[in-house]
């Protein structure tokens, strides 16, 4: 089993960053393709970044391109998303997600990822 838990989160005011933490227990996290997703009030969930398992890409939304970063840490075990230059319409519950099934390319559908942490609130003052 893996288990996932997102922490970062926070209100800032719109063009500051936050960094969102995504520490993964169970297994390394080089094993596993980890995406980061969100969802805003009334909203669907979103993809907003991930990387593939081996590390060699990434993918972000259109949304998100150029102002966020996902990156992973191996000693910790541990997923980052810095996210700078954040709008008000980045105001959502952020979740981190884990998919293992290794595959070749990255998918930006959550229904492929298996795993997936409790979120964290992000909010955006204008």
């Amino acid at each position: 089993q893996v288990y996932l838990v997102e922490s970062g989160g926070g209100l800032v005011q719109a063009g500051g960053s936050l960094r969102l933490s995504c520490a993964v227990s169970g297994r390394s996290v080089s094993y596993y393709t980890m995406g980061w997703f969100r969802q805003a009030p009334g909203k669907e969930r979103e993809f907003v970044a991930a990387m593939i398992w081996n590390g060699e890409s990434t993918l972000y939304s259109d949304s998100v391109k150029g102002r966020f970063a996902i990156s992973r840490d191996y000693a910790k075990n541990t997923v980052y998303l810095q996210m700078n230059s954040l709008k008000p319409e980045d105001t959502a519950v952020y979740f981190c997600a884990a998919d293992r099934s290794r595959k070749r390319t990255i998918t930006f559908s959550g229904d492929e990822y298996e795993y997936w942490g409790q979120g964290t609130q992000v909010t955006i003052s204008s």
